[in-house]
Formats: C-alpha cells, sequence, structure tokens
C-alpha cells in the first residue's frame, strides 16, 4: 500500500502541534505494517486519552477511542472476544504509565496478544506541560518550574520485567531501528510493545530551552547509549556515565505463552 492509503485524509487537518514526532512514528509505523503484509481489514486499533492517543481516529480502519488509562484493558477484552483480529495500541507515556499503569502491568503479566506502540514525548503535552512520570530529573514543566526532583518510570525496564514477550525502545531520531522494531512487534505473537521517545517542542521543548524540535532530535543523538553497551559496561564495571541517558535498543524478545492459549480461547473472526 502508498502511505497515504493508511490516512482517513477526511479528518485532516489533524490536531498535532508543528514539530511534534507523531508523524514520524505514524510514518515507521505505516510502513513497518506494510512490510510485516498485515491488513487494515483484519485489523483493530485502540488509544486512550492524549496526544498520541489520537493516532487510532487517523487511520483508516476500526478503531475504539477509550477513556483515559484504559486502552490496554479495553484492547484486552476486545482480543478475547474477537481473537482472529490483529489489535494495535496507541497510547503515550502518561496514558500507559500513570493512570492506566496497573492495566499496562497486568497486561504484560498475562502477556496478553497485542502491539503496544507508546509515544513518550516525556511530558503532559495536551493539557498544559504539566510533569508525567518520565519527565527526566531535573527538567521542568508547567508543574516543576525549578526542575522535577522526581526520578521517571523506565517503561522499557517495567514491561520487561512484568512478562512482556517482546519491548523495544527507540527515539524519533532512529526511524530505521524503530520501523525494524515495529515490524518485529507486529510479528509477534504475545504482548509486544514499542516505545518510541518523541520530541515535544510546544510543550517540553519550549521548558528545557529546545523550542526548535531540531534541538530535541540533537539532544536525543547525545543523549542515547544502546542497551547492550550499557548492560556490557556495567558486568565490566565500567563507567559511562549514564546518569540522564536514554537507553534504546531491543529489550527482550522471547516466546512466553500468551494470555489466549493459557485460557483456550479459540480463534474465531
Amino acid at each position: 500500500m502508498d502511505i497515504f492509503e493508511f490516512y482517513r485524509k477526511d479528518r485532516w487537518p489533524h490536531v498535532f502541534c508543528p514539530g511534534c514526532g507523531n508523524g514520524t512514528v505514524m510514518n515507521c509505523f505505516f510502513r513497518a505494517f506494510n512490510e510485516a503484509g498485515l491488513s487494515l481489514d483484519n485489523t483493530v486499533f485502540v488509544g486512550g486519552i492524549g496526544c498520541s492517543s489520537r493516532v487510532p481516529l487517523y487511520i483508516n480502519s476500526d478503531a475504539l477511542h477509550t477513556t483515559h488509562g484504559r486502552a490496554i484493558a479495553f484492547a484486552t477484552g476486545l482480543k478475547l472476544a474477537k481473537p482472529g483480529l490483529k489489535v494495535v495500541v496507541f497510547t503515550g507515556d502518561g496514558d500507559l504509565g500513570a493512570i492506566g499503569g496497573n492495566h499496562f502491568i497486568n497486561g504484560c503479566r498475562r502477556n496478553v496478544d497485542m502491539t503496544v506502540i507508546c509515544i513518550n514525548n516525556n511530558i503532559y503535552g495536551m493539557t498544559g506541560g504539566q510533569a508525567s512520570i518520565t519527565t527526566p530529573h531535573d527538567f521542568q514543566s508547567t508543574t516543576t518550574p525549578y526542575g522535577n526532583k522526581e526520578y521517571p518510570f523506565d517503561l522499557a525496564e517495567i514491561a520487561v520485567a512484568a512478562g512482556a514477550n517482546y519491548v523495544a525502545r527507540w527515539t524519533t531520531r532512529q526511524v530505521h531501528e524503530l520501523t525494524k522494531s515495529m515490524k518485529s512487534a507486529l510479528q509477534k505473537r504475545g504482548f509486544a510493545l514499542v516505545e518510541v521517545v518523541s520530541q515535544c517542542p510546544t510543550n517540553f521543548g519550549r521548558r528545557n530551552k529546545m523550542a526548535d524540535p531540531s534541538q530535541m532530535l540533537e539532544w536525543f543523538k547525545s543523549n542515547t547509549v544502546r542497551r547492550d553497551k550499557a548492560k556490557s559496561a556495567e558486568l565490566d564495571h565500567v563507567d559511562l556515565n549514564l546518569a540522564g541517558q536514554i537507553t534504546v535498543g531491543e529489550f527482550v524478545d522471547r516466546n512466553r505463552e500468551c494470555y489466549e492459549e493459557l485460557i483456550g480461547v479459540e480463534k474465531h473472526g
């Protein structure tokens, strides 16, 4: 398919801010979906509340726009009712890990067969720029004007520990790696998470001296480290000074039995 065939053009213009990374994520996803040979007619998209959760509304397929933090719960029910469908969730760091944190952990624990794309912009971008669970330490937001004194959740590591079958994290700068991981996630049985650290120049960048999207992309470039390199350094007792660094790469790729197999749900349309 041509990339533009994936869009609901009647929903344009979109609501995303200039320079937002959501467009890059959508482009990478559509390419991965196409390369995986999947069909929009057999796929349903689920989103919660937030900037990134609006992505399903622009895809030319069936979609559920659910309540805040409940995307995984809705997707779980949908998958159990219609196991033959491919279920894809688009969510954000707050929707998935804050108000939706318990659903997220248990979705990984149960290993429900779904693909989750979490666009992490490190802030509550849609509602005014408040600090989120992933806002880096000492960075500013509307609720932390003197710097965030809390330390962020690591959503990818949480998913690994909770039992997800596939977990990867990249930034919007690493489009080739991101597309490849999205394809792997779409082809994986069980809970598959791809976290995308994305720029929000309007709310996160502007308050942290990165109002130009290119500044945020340069920040990603200078503040990312491959997870395998970080783990090797840890084992070798080498100090890489990882404070504030974003670890990227494929975190886990395993084949635990998924929830539908455990409870004996038969495939049907």
